[in-house]
């Protein structure tokens, strides 16, 4: 009893002061929704289009060549792709509990074994790049469709021998096939937006937020059914193989990274006092405040997949039917943020979007540590959903405006160290659910309960910092590096000053 209280003491100080700082970004992004409202309501977003077309269009040659059909053809196609690589994750995510119980683990024990994927995740980054670039990402995308899904089926078939060992080993290959998978589908996406001449990235984000909405639902579907994990991801590769099969000569046959080469080079080789660039993007202070930012949502998304479902079966305790209620309220949320998040960034800047985002974060963790039932734990995991929705979309477009650094550089190094805040999120939860368990809980059956809450509690904490630090972008955003939608100035101000310096 004792120990609820704390912790329930605890979280409602931590909340007070995110809603304190909530409401005050909540001010300041409507102040400044409004200096940009002309008098028919609309908003202004010429320079946004303007911004865009520069950062992301082919040249007029290339655009040519794409007709309105054939730029749709290739939105719907690499679309269905990150449909399908949320589909396999999403099926692996909503499993867990099962899995976990299949092989009788702890919850350290999980988080250890969770290790496996991040692993094979750093694994393949050496050579999943050199792979997309040899043979191009439409190769890779078909290679990696096929062993992913092979993958997914061999962790039920691991997990189905008992042997902890065999189930590592496969979330290793699980990670390898997962990063070839990533790194491909992205730079079909890449290549569609410069397509487009606008950003559409976050579109293609909540495609895959949607699959993982939908393998929730399915998940739960098939369980009450008594279907087993393995017939379920057998199912799953099955289906998407077939797919593929007839998809995969409709993708983009050219990389949009090798045009923007030629392009740099072209743009570079006017003079010899050009900027140089920077041999290691890593060392760039923007795209290391970037990629942490993207470290902690990911986190956060990270721990929504794999211990949303944990965290109801141990804390909240609902009925067994409504045990992965959590995952699919939070991945549905995540996916219907990501379709408007381009509005968004549009109306109230990039910056102010980040941290209200991160404070939503905060606040739902916070609630369902401090209340939790099923009804505001669910709420507390839509707040979730919605805050991790734009954070990482908003960052990939910040990073194209690194000094120095090719655009497709920026945005691989700030996802890579955003994608392992996704992949060691979720075993550091778990560790430190073990701990805080053993050092808090006066009875040993309620250690797991009081374990998950206070890990949660520090994700909430972590999330709130991310706030906090996210306006520091603005010393590293200038006018010169186009759309930024904030500046130390005021966000909107700027964009409505560079519109109307535009049409004079």
């Amino acid at each position: 009893m004792a120990v609820n209280l704390f912790w329930r003491l605890l979280a409602a100080v931590v909340l007070r002061q995110s809603l304190l700082l909530w409401g005050k970004l909540c001010v300041v992004v409507v102040r400044c929704g409004l200096t940009v409202l002309p008098e028919n309501g609309k908003c202004r977003a010429d320079f946004h289009e303007r911004a865009m077309a520069k950062n992301f269009a082919l040249t007029g040659t290339d655009l040519a060549e794409i007709s309105g059909a054939g730029r749709r053809r290739f939105r719907v196609v690499v679309g269905i792709f990150y449909f399908m690589q949320g589909i396999v994750f999403g099926s692996w995510a909503s499993r867990i509990p099962d899995i976990k119980a299949m092989l009788g683990m702890s919850e350290a024990d999980l988080g250890s074994v969770l290790f496996a994927i991040p692993l094979g995740q750093l694994l393949a980054m050496p050579f999943s790049g050199w792979l997309t670039a040899k043979i191009g990402s439409r190769a890779c995308t078909g290679i990696a469709v096929a062993v992913y899904g092979l993958a997914l089926t061999l962790i039920a078939l691991a997990a189905g021998t008992g042997s902890r060992a065999v189930f590592f080993a496969s979330l290793v290959f699980f990670g390898v096939c997962g990063n070839l998978h990533n790194i491909a589908i992205n730079t079909q996406g890449v290549g569609v937006e410069r397509i487009y001449g606008r950003s559409i990235m976050a579109g293609f984000h909540g495609v895959w937020s949607l699959a993982g909405f939908a393998s929730g639902l399915i998940s739960t579907t098939l369980v009450s059914a008594g279907i087993s994990p393995v017939a379920h991801f057998a199912g799953v590769y099955a289906a998407c193989a077939i797919l593929m099969a007839f998809l995969i000569r409709f993708a983009i046959p050219s990389d949009a990274s090798k045009q923007e080469t030629v392009r740099e080079l072209r743009e570079n080789s006017a003079g010899k006092n050009a900027p140089r660039r920077r041999r290691f993007a890593l060392s760039d202070p923007f795209i290391l405040l970037l990629g942490v930012i993207c470290f902690v949502n990911m986190g956060c998304e990270g721990v929504m997949f794999d211990w949303s479902g944990v965290y109801f079966q141990q804390v909240v305790r609902p009925d067994e039917s409504l045990v992965r209620l959590g995952y699919t309220v939070a991945l549905g949320a995540m996916a219907a943020g990501r379709f408007v998040a381009d509005r968004f960034v549009m109306r109230f800047g990039q910056v102010r979007v980040i941290q209200v985002c991160a404070t939503m974060s905060a606040c739902g963790l916070l609630l369902s540590v401090a209340l939790p039932q099923t009804a505001t734990a669910a709420g507390g995991f839509m707040l979730v959903g919605f805050g991790i929705s734009s954070i990482v979309p908003v960052c990939y477009s910040l990073s194209s405006r690194a000094e120095n650094i090719p655009v497709g550089v920026a945005i691989a190094s700030v996802s890579t160290i955003g994608f392992l805040g996704f992949l060691f999120g979720p075993p550091v939860i778990g560790h430190t659910a073990e701990f805080l368990g053993n050092l808090f809980a006066s009875d040993p059956a309620e250690a797991p309960s009081v374990g998950l809450r206070g890990a949660f509690l520090c994700a909430a904490f972590f999330a709130l910092l991310s706030a906090v630090v996210a306006p520091k972008i603005n010393k590293f955003i200038s006018s010169s590096r186009g759309f930024s939608g904030d500046s130390e100035a005021g966000g909107n101000s700027v964009r409505e000053k560079n519109v109307d310096s535009g049409q004079q």
